[in-house]
């Protein structure tokens, strides 16, 4: 079952930051009227302002008096019991809710909205151009038809990918919601290591983010196993392998990594019982 965005009727996005304003400009770009778009912010940015002067969209401070058909709360984990509570007055029996709050389960939605049409999910940041991937689980009162329509607005911003088991989400957050800050700081070590090794800092910059750019884009665009395109770039006894000698060693970067991972899993899973 596919929907149109132009089908799913007035939508609200609640807390315009850039992670909400990513998806809603992936939203308006694949179709959604801008008629059905309320953005709500109570202290709106610069960037913000741009973007709704950009497309001719009216920032509300509050949502009273506003019924959406689909509810989207873009807000910090941290204050999400508040906002929640101030909307209750327009959740009503067509609203579908779609969290992309970290750590916050679906019970605690159901129990902050009054409604058990809730979808919990989350993106992350590749969103802003398309290229993000969003892992979504609905709750047992949520239709096939919603479900539809929530992947419609989801699959606007990159890919989706649906999970049977909520208990999954917090393994996910903590692999691709998390994951481009992880990409980044290699980034910046790749770029500290070239300097290290007396390249100039704008240099060994410009090599590690093109690199890392390059290599993202052949993973794209080639759709062998990333192990596979790992010893493509590696000649026995060869100049890569010996960098990969270390990164692969028993104390390297998978070990690193699983730790990163488990640490950000187990913060999700904090935020939710906060």
């Amino acid at each position: 079952m596919s929907t149109s965005l132009r089908d799913i009727g007035p939508v609200m996005l609640v807390g315009a930051g850039k992670m909400g304003l990513a998806m809603a400009k992936g939203w308006l770009d694949a179709g959604l009227p801008t008629s059905n778009l309320i953005l709500i912010h109570p202290s709106p940015g610069e960037y913000t302002k741009a973007f709704a002067e950009d497309y001719g969209l009216q920032i509300y401070a509050e949502a009273s008096g506003l019924l959406p058909n689909v509810l989207v709360l873009a807000v910090k984990p941290q204050v999400i019991d508040g906002v929640m509570e101030t909307l209750r007055p327009v959740v009503g029996p067509q609203t579908l809710v779609v969290s992309v709050a970290a750590g916050i389960d679906i019970a605690r939605l159901a129990r902050g909205t009054g409604t058990g049409r809730v979808v919990r999910t989350m993106p992350n940041t590749p969103a802003q151009i398309g290229k993000g991937i969003t892992g979504a689980v609905a709750a047992p009162d949520v239709t096939a038809a919603e479900k539809a329509s929530v992947d419609a607005l989801l699959s606007a911003s990159g890919q989706v990918v649906w999970l049977a088991d909520e208990g999954d989400i917090d393994a996910l957050t903590a692999i691709s919601g998390c994951g481009p800050a992880y990409v980044f700081n290699m980034v910046e070590a790749l770029a500290a290591a070239g300097e290290q090794q007396g390249l100039a800092p704008a240099l060994a910059m410009q090599l590690a983010r093109q690199t890392v750019i390059g290599a993202a884009a052949l993973m794209e665009a080639d759709p062998a196993p990333v192990a596979v395109l790992r010893q493509n770039v590696t000649s026995p006894k060869g100049v890569t392998a010996e960098a990969l000698a270390v990164l692969m060693a028993d104390d390297g970067l998978t070990p690193l990594m699983e730790r990163a991972v488990d640490a950000a899993r187990k913060r999700s899973e904090e935020l939710g019982r906060s």
